[in-house]
């Protein structure tokens, strides 16, 4: 048991090093937004919800997924199911693979729509947007329960073919990266590249205090385009929600379940 922490302690040390070497150089020498200073507001509450991700919640969400994953394999499943898996696994892998992803993006963007048009929702999601200043660390700042929805969701297509997680891991470790790209104190020219692949500049815009601003693919805004929810805007704006008072980590995960 304490060789499993200290295993899980280094990873999340090793993992923070990685993403200060990756982006801090990045943020300073091409910001979005120049001036922002590194030590911004509220970073400690930032770095809280960083360490619980790593320490706690991806844990649990991992091993949620684990097991939901042996026992769609190795369950009774209903003939519908069996059949869907069958057409799954006569298909090339690479294809049935790229199936499952777009499907599992497809859910997920609207999902996020509906994080944002409907209450019950909304009060989970709301946390990620309570970030008044965005940067690599900020991408962190999400409800457990947001989180873990949002995993099941994205994976659920996955999940239901019965194809093994685990040849997903590389894609799975890249677009986290990306994730945190996206939400990073950065602005780079990419081109045609953001429509596929998401970039800060359309998704710090998602992150302005408009509930209904748009930009809910986050890895996909092909999707965007599809749906019409694409914005790529050029003026100022502020980024968080309004009433937004600045919160502790433990008071962002209570907040959800307070009255307002």
């Amino acid at each position: 048991m304490l060789s499993y922490a200290q295993d899980v302690l280094l990873a999340y040390i090793g993992s923070l090093a990685v993403l200060l070497i990756a982006f801090a150089p990045l943020e300073r020498r091409f910001p979005a937004r120049p001036g922002q200073p590194f030590f911004r507001r509220e970073w400690q509450t930032d770095l809280a919800f960083l360490t619980g991700q790593y320490l706690v919640f991806t844990l649990a969400s991992s091993a949620l997924l684990s097991l939901l994953s042996k026992l769609s394999v190795t369950g009774s499943v209903g003939s519908w199911l069996s059949s869907l898996r069958t057409a799954v696994h006569s298909l090339p892998l690479l294809v049935a693979f790229v199936i499952t992803t777009v499907l599992g993006d497809l859910l997920i963007y609207w999902f996020h729509r509906a994080c944002h048009r409907f209450d019950v929702l909304w009060r989970f999601h709301r946390v990620h947007h309570t970030a008044k200043t965005l940067d690599f660390l900020a991408a962190h700042r999400e409800h457990p329960l947001d989180g873990l929805f949002t995993q099941l969701i994205q994976n659920l297509p996955l999940l239901l073919s019965g194809l093994p997680v685990r040849y997903l891991a590389g894609l799975v470790a890249f677009r986290g990266v990306w994730a945190v790209f996206i939400h990073s104190n950065i602005r780079l020219p990419l081109g045609p590249l953001r429509v596929l692949f998401g970039a800060p500049e359309l998704h710090h815009y998602h992150h302005a205090l408009d509930r209904k601003a748009g930009n809910y693919a986050n890895l996909a805004p092909w999707l965007d385009c599809v749906f019409g929810t694409y914005v790529l805007e050029t003026k100022p704006y502020e980024l968080g929600v309004p009433n937004n008072p600045d919160r502790s980590y433990w008071q962002h995960l209570v907040s959800p379940f307070k009255t307002r």
